[in-house]
């Protein structure tokens, strides 16, 4: 088992968006991978600051890129996810590198996007985090204050991330139940 964290685009990208990724460092620095197309993903020439932060983080080596190898195992989890099955719909690049990297090497997939990982999380027994349980993991650390924690989530709400609460505190409150 691999304590790595394998990003999606979104969950990543809630960070890089609003430019603080100090957290991510603190917490989770040298264990943060990066799957190829969620890099690709964050390397769109329409949005060359969100790549920057990438890459930033990669100079430091708090990151790393994990590419999809054709011949192992990863491969086919990943293609199944991404076309889709009879029973199971197709899901986006990222989420489905994320989710066979993570399966592959028994590492902690990152993502915001429930709705389309939560079968698989089960399925394949993933453990699994999101923005607001990074945040919750800096508070309980002493990294941030739950004030903090808000201005955070309201800076990504601001640039149009999708989180599951208007506020990082009504998370907490959702979260403690």
């Amino acid at each position: 088992m691999t304590n790595e964290l394998f990003f999606d685009t979104d969950c990543l990208s809630a960070f890089l968006w609003i430019n603080d990724t100090n957290l991510l460092e603190q917490l989770y620095g040298g264990k943060i991978v990066i799957p190829g197309p969620v890099y690709q993903e964050l390397s769109n020439p329409s949005i060359p600051h969100i790549k920057r932060r990438a890459d930033a983080l990669l100079n430091k080596d708090v990151a790393s890129v994990k590419q999809i190898d054709t011949d192992k195992a990863e491969y086919n989890l990943y293609r199944t996810l991404v076309k889709g099955t009879k029973t199971e719909k197709a899901i986006g690049k990222g989420e489905a590198a994320g989710i066979a990297l993570a399966k592959t090497y028994g590492g902690i997939l990152a993502s915001n996007n429930w709705k389309d990982i939560a079968l698989y999380i089960d399925k394949y027994n993933l453990k699994h985090i999101d923005t607001g349980t990074i945040l919750i993991e800096g508070l309980e650390k002493g990294l941030i204050t739950e004030e903090q924690g808000n201005t955070v989530w309201e800076q990504m709400l601001n640039k149009n991330r999708m989180l599951p609460e208007k506020t990082f505190s009504d998370y907490l409150k959702r979260h403690k139940k």
